[in-house]
C-alpha cells in the first residue's frame, strides 16, 4: 500500500502551512498564531474578537467602521451607537435636545457644533456616549472638570456635569441630605 501524505491547509495570509499546534481558525480557514490579526490595524485577535469579512480577517472595531452602517451617530464603529436620551432622573429639563447645535464662530467646518467651544465636531474626536456632538476634550463635567462617559454624566440646561457637581447643584435638599447614602434620618 502506497504512503498517502497528509493534507495540510495554507494560512490564507502567507500561504504557507498549517501545523495543529499553531492553527487559529476564523471563517472556515486555519491561520497561523502570527497571522491571526486585523488587516486595518494589525492588532492581534482572538477568536472572541475577530470578524471574517470575505476571508478577510478584521478586529470587530475596524470591520464596523469600514462595512457597518454609516451616518450621523454611527461615527464610532461597532458598538458605538448610543441609545442616550440625555435624560437623568426623570427630569424633563435635564433632557438635550438630539438635534445638532449651529453655534457660529470663526470655525469653516459644516458639521454638527460642540455646545462648549462652538466649533465643528468631526467624527474622530467626538465623545462616545452621547447623542449630542461634543468634542473629547470638552465632554467635562462644568463643576470640577472631571472627564465624563455615558454612565456618569448628567445634564442640566444644556451642560453637563459629573453625578456628584451634579448633586450638589441640582440634586434634593433640605434636612437629611447631603450625608451619603442611607443617612436621611426622620423627626419624630
Amino acid at each position: 500500500m502506497p504512503f498517502k501524505p497528509i493534507q495540510q491547509s495554507k494560512c490564507p495570509v502567507c500561504n504557507k502551512a498549517v501545523y495543529a499546534a499553531e492553527e487559529k481558525i476564523a471563517g472556515g480557514n486555519k491561520f497561523h498564531k502570527m497571522c491571526f490579526k486585523c488587516t486595518m490595524c494589525n492588532k492581534m485577535l482572538e477568536s472572541t474578537t475577530v470578524a471574517d469579512h470575505q476571508g478577510t480577517l478584521y478586529c470587530k472595531g475596524c470591520h464596523g467602521r469600514k462595512y457597518g452602517p454609516k451616518g450621523y451617530g454611527f461615527g464610532g464603529g461597532a458598538g458605538a451607537l448610543s441609545m442616550d436620551t440625555g435624560s437623568q432622573f426623570g427630569n424633563k429639563e435635564s433632557e438635550m435636545s438630539n438635534k445638532p447645535t449651529t453655534v457660529s464662530s470663526g470655525d469653516a467646518g459644516t458639521g454638527p457644533k460642540c455646545p462648549r467651544c462652538g466649533k465643528t465636531v468631526y467624527d474622530a474626536e467626538r465623545a462616545i456616549g452621547s447623542t449630542v456632538p461634543w468634542h473629547k476634550a470638552c465632554f467635562r463635567c462644568k463643576g470640577c472638570g472631571k472627564a465624563l462617559d455615558s454612565t456618569n454624566q448628567n445634564t442640566h440646561e444644556g451642560e453637563i456635569y459629573c453625578k456628584n457637581c451634579y448633586g450638589k447643584n441640582f440634586g434634593p435638599s433640605g434636612y437629611g441630605f447631603g450625608q451619603g447614602a442611607g443617612c436621611l434620618s426622620s423627626d419624630k
